[in-house]
């Protein structure tokens, strides 16, 4: 389960992304349309700003905007920038590999050997799926259902 900070960083992309190129938008905004406490969301935008995700402009028009194209940006690298590894073990992590202290051989772990499977098949739809693809999957079930709902990212991986 993603945690609660990269489901509103999440949010928070694809509506700056529902904006379109240099369009900007203040965290007060984001967070009233997207349901997210303002105070949460202006750390999770300064993270994402460290990360390169997104840039800050400032005045009348100023707040908060994409910096990367949302067909380049993956889940997955958003993911690992606000949570860290994606993998369920630390011994299948791509990024931040480590032993598992209590494991004898890697090899014959039981264990290791089915969430192997499960994080490889997680991880392929993670690396593949970008941000555009939320926002496209969100638009056609929105569209099937007649109205946008409240909560559009729900509906994006369905």
């Amino acid at each position: 389960m993603i945690s609660q900070r990269s489901r509103y960083a999440l949010k928070a992309l694809i509506h700056l992304a529902r904006l379109g190129p240099g369009a900007a938008r203040s965290t007060r905004l984001i967070a009233q349309n997207e349901q997210i406490p303002a105070a949460f969301l202006e750390q999770i935008m300064l993270d994402l700003k460290r990360a390169g995700f997104v840039s800050s402009k400032r005045g009348k028009e100023g707040g908060y905007q994409l910096d990367k194209l949302p067909e380049k940006l993956t889940l997955a690298t958003i993911l690992r920038q606000i949570d860290g590894p994606v993998a369920p073990l630390p011994c299948l992590s791509r990024t931040a590999y480590r032993r598992c202290e209590d494991c004898g051989d890697e090899a014959t772990c039981g264990l290791r050997a089915i969430l192997s499977e499960t994080h490889e098949a997680t991880l392929a739809i993670l690396e593949k799926r970008t941000l555009a693809e939320a926002i496209a999957r969100a638009d056609l079930n929105s569209s099937e259902l007649g109205a946008f709902g409240q909560d559009v990212f729900a509906g994006a991986f369905i």
